[in-house]
């Protein structure tokens, strides 16, 4: 996968987790055109990574569910995306301390479990949880993220309602 420190123009990453075993056709549109997909876990047994990997590339950690999707992948990634380091850990609690660091050179953190989008940045790292896209709870609409890169190095987010 390719770190796009040479890119002139945005990459964008798609951001999803707690599929569990679905991907509705508004998730899968409102992932169409993303560099990278990141998923944090809970993926389900299924189709899901087959779907998710013919729009991008898939970084994808193991969740608490313990699908057989997910046997063998790791708790936590610390990747570069797009020019960017990002960590994702499934639940926030399993965070390195690396990762809620302030000084630290992670520019993203990305956690699931709540099936609640947010969008925070905290300490100069941006944290972003999508949601989920097939079971959404405490009332929140069935979500993704798409997280942005600027080609100076900017990361932003924003969650995408599914209708």
């Amino acid at each position: 996968m390719t770190d796009g420190s040479s890119r002139v123009t945005p990459f964008l990453i798609g951001v999803v987790s707690d599929t569990h075993g679905v991907l509705s056709d508004e998730a899968y549109d409102a992932l169409k055109g993303v560099d990278t997909i990141v998923h944090a876990g809970d993926i389900g047994d299924g189709l899901v990574l087959d779907l998710l990997e013919a729009v991008a590339p898939v970084v994808l950690v193991r969740g608490n569910s313990r699908c057989k999707t997910e046997v063998g992948r790791a708790q936590i990634a610390d990747v570069v995306v797009g020019g960017a380091r990002i960590i994702v850990a499934h639940r926030a609690e399993d965070l390195p301390p690396l990762a809620a660091g302030a000084g630290a050179p992670v520019r993203l953190v990305v956690t699931g479990h709540t099936h609640v989008a947010v969008i925070e940045e905290r300490g100069g790292v941006l944290h972003v949880n999508p949601g989920s896209p097939s079971q959404p709870r405490k009332g929140s609409a069935a979500s993704v993220a798409l997280v942005e890169v600027g080609a100076d190095g900017l990361v932003t987010a924003r969650i995408v309602t599914l209708v």
